[in-house]
C-alpha cells in the first residue's frame, strides 16, 4: 500500500469517527465556523491563589470581588454618574447580595421598588461588560435557569433604544410588581461574580492551619472551570487522613505524591505515608506545643505499627471530622 492510500485510509477513519458528533458536512461546517469565531474573542480572566491554607472567608471574598476587577469595570461605567459611595454600595451588592439586601430592608420601611429599579438598571450594564468576552452560548449556560430567558433579553436590549425602551422598562417593572426583585438581584449579582473569572487555578495548599478547608472543597466543586495543583501541605493532610486506613504505619521511602484536581476530577498517583517516628520528629521541630505559630496544633500519642508515636492533630483532626461530612 503506498503512502498516499495509507493516508487516505486514516482520513477515513478520522472522518468515520467524526460523522459520529457531526453527520454531515453543514453540522460540522458549523462546529468550524464557530470554534474559529470563538479564537477571536477576548481571553476570559484567568484567575491565580495560592497558599490558601483553610482561610475560607478571605479566599471566598477574593473570589467574590475577582480581586478588585469587578469594581474596576463598576467604575468604568459609572464612573461619570455615581459617587464613590455609590459605587461602593453597588460593589458591596455584588459581592454579597443576600446580606446586603437583608440591610436595606432593615434599614427603612418605605417602599423599596424605586431602589430596586435603579439598582436593576446599574447592574446590566455590569453585566454585560463582564460577559462581553463569552459566546451567548457560554453566557447562557452560566444563567440560573429560572431567570435565564428574562436575563438573556435585559442583556442583549439597549434600555435606551427607542423601540426598545418600553419593552425594557416593562421587564424591569414587572420583575418588581411579582415580588422576584430581590431573587432577581441576587441572581444577577452572582452571575457576574461567575463571569469575572472564566478559569480558577489554585496552586496548592488549600489545607492545614485555617479551619475551613471543606468550604472552600465544597464551593469548588460548584464550578465548572478551576484545576488544583496539590501542595505539600495538602499532600501531608491526606497522607494523615490515609495513614489509619491503608498506610498502617508503614515506612514508605517516597515522598509524598502531588497530584490535581481539575473540573472536579481528582488525578494523583497514590500517596505515600509517613511513619510515626518521622511524625514525631517533624511534629517537635516544626510544631512546638509553646510555638505561637502552632496555630491549634497540638501533639498526642496515638498507637500506630505496634509504637508509640506523636500525630500532629489539631486542624488536622477537625478537617478529618469535617470531610467525612461531605
Amino acid at each position: 500500500m503506498s503512502m498516499k492510500s495509507k493516508a487516505m485510509e486514516a482520513d477515513m477513519r478520522l472522518l468515520e469517527i467524526l460523522s459520529q458528533t457531526f453527520p454531515n458536512s453543514q453540522s460540522a461546517s458549523t462546529e468550524i465556523i464557530n470554534l474559529e469565531s470563538i479564537l477571536n474573542l477576548p481571553k476570559g480572566t484567568e484567575h491565580f491563589v495560592a497558599d490558601v491554607h483553610g482561610e475560607h472567608e478571605a479566599f471566598l471574598h477574593i473570589l467574590r470581588n475577582a480581586s478588585g476587577n469587578i469594581k474596576r469595570k463598576v467604575k468604568e461605567i459609572f464612573a461619570e454618574s455615581l459617587t464613590e459611595h455609590e459605587i461602593r454600595e453597588l460593589c458591596t451588592l455584588i459581592y454579597y447580595p443576600e446580606k446586603k439586601l437583608e440591610m436595606i430592608k432593615e434599614r427603612t420601611d418605605d417602599d423599596l421598588s424605586p431602589y430596586y429599579a435603579t439598582t436593576l438598571f446599574r447592574l446590566i450594564p455590569v453585566l454585560q461588560s463582564v460577559s462581553s468576552k463569552y459566546t451567548r452560548s457560554k453566557v447562557r449556560k452560566a444563567l440560573p435557569k429560572q431567570f435565564a430567558y428574562i436575563i438573556e433579553e435585559l442583556l442583549h436590549e439597549n434600555p435606551i433604544d427607542d423601540d426598545k425602551e418600553a419593552y425594557f422598562q416593562r421587564i424591569i417593572e414587572t420583575i418588581i410588581q411579582t415580588g422576584q426583585a430581590q431573587n432577581f438581584i441576587t441572581a444577577i449579582c452572582n452571575v457576574i461574580q461567575r463571569l469575572s473569572i472564566d478559569q480558577l487555578h489554585i496552586l496548592g495548599d488549600i489545607f492545614d492551619r485555617g479551619p475551613g478547608a471543606h468550604i472552600i472543597m465544597d464551593y469548588l466543586l460548584t464550578r465548572e472551570n478551576f484545576d488544583i495543583q496539590w501542595g505539600n501541605h495538602d499532600a501531608l493532610w491526606m497522607g494523615e487522613i490515609r495513614q489509619h486506613d491503608d498506610l498502617g504505619g508503614r515506612l514508605w521511602h517516597e515522598p509524598a505524591a502531588t497530584g490535581h484536581l481539575c473540573n472536579g476530577i481528582l488525578r494523583q498517583r497514590p500517596l505515600q505515608g509517613v511513619h510515626p517516628a518521622y511524625r514525631k520528629a517533624f511534629g517537635r521541630e516544626e510544631y512546638p506545643s509553646d510555638s505561637p505559630d502552632a496555630q491549634g496544633y497540638q501533639h498526642h500519642t496515638v498507637q500506630a505499627g505496634g509504637a508509640d508515636a506523636t500525630e500532629i492533630s489539631g486542624m488536622e483532626d477537625e478537617q478529618r471530622g469535617n470531610f467525612g461530612k461531605h
